[in-house]
């Protein structure tokens, strides 16, 4: 597709109003369509998911009467945006800030329903097959979380990302930025929580609840001990984890399999989200692949 000659330079033009209200979760509803701002994040929806960008808005600059973006990194962009049949707008400066605040000079509108058209569990995961590998969380309400540790499980090599019961928005600005370009790596799936236990059990894939003391009936097992373990850890696997402030419920945690913890050698009382789950997901991938 061509680029728009049309320079988009009015901060105030109702197509600008539209595009910053994508910020509100209604709007992104109601419109079908979310944000993904930044070089990086813009580069790999456009690199790996091409049928997800709609619209590409670049800061521009001008050099002897020509319009071309305004560094290398953004010019590497939009001829890989081209390539992809990407349709690309020239926008001021102004322009690009009144929409985003972290562009950085380049935003690309998503498309919602093309994402979740995308985001199907794997065939290997269907099929319980040995070393699928699952990341969940359970009710992740911060976005930054949420954003860290689906780059944490793309890192680790997971098969896909599943959001349990009430988690925030996946298409928030902040979790689709703090991805850093892994939402369009990993496939982030939704699902309840009765959903998601009955979903494993029937596919034949374990889950591991990642939590400090375990209940009453089931204490928690340390992650060394589970690391020595091959037939569990080579096995199809689902390492769920809870919400950020209050964990996982006793009732969740009586469902599952297993229950880990990661010891703690120092006076930490304990991790926070994004870091446990690093740690978890990064210590089973290193020990599967061992």
């Amino acid at each position: 597709m061509p680029i728009n000659a049309q320079l988009v330079d009015n901060p105030k033009s109702e197509r600008v109003r539209h595009l910053a209200d994508l910020t509100n979760r209604k709007t992104r509803h109601r419109a079908g369509r979310f944000l993904i701002e930044g070089p990086q994040s813009v580069r790999e929806a456009v690199v790996w998911r091409p049928d997800v960008v709609r619209d590409l808005y670049v800061e521009v600059e001008a050099e002897g009467g020509e319009r071309r973006a305004a560094t290398d990194t953004l010019r590497r962009i939009v001829d890989q945006a081209l390539d992809s049949d990407i349709y690309v707008h020239w926008a001021s400066g102004e322009v690009i800030r009144r929409i985003s605040g972290d562009a950085q000079g380049i935003l690309a509108v998503g498309d919602v329903e093309a994402m979740r058209a995308g985001a199907n569990m794997p065939p290997a995961a269907q099929a319980g097959e040995s070393g699928t590998r699952l990341a969940a969380f359970w009710q992740v309400r911060d976005p930054g979380n949420a954003g860290t540790v689906i780059r944490a499980a793309d890192a680790a090599g997971c098969d896909a990302v599943v959001f349990v019961d009430d988690c925030v928005d996946v298409f928030n600005p902040k979790v689709v930025r703090s991805t850093a370009g892994s939402l369009f790596h990993v496939p982030v799936l939704t699902m309840g929580t009765d959903e998601f236990l009955a979903w494993a059990g029937g596919h034949g894939i374990k889950v591991v609840a990642a939590d400090v003391y375990g209940t009453e009936e089931r204490g928690s097992r340390p992650l060394p001990d589970v690391l020595a373990e091959r037939s569990l850890i080579s096995g199809p696997l689902a390492v769920l984890f809870g919400n950020e402030a209050r964990g996982l419920p006793a009732d969740v945690l009586e469902r599952a399999d297993d229950i880990v913890s990661i010891p703690l050698y120092g006076k930490a009382e304990s991790l926070n989200l994004a870091t446990s789950a690093a740690v978890m997901l990064m210590s089973l991938a290193m020990a599967s692949h061992g």
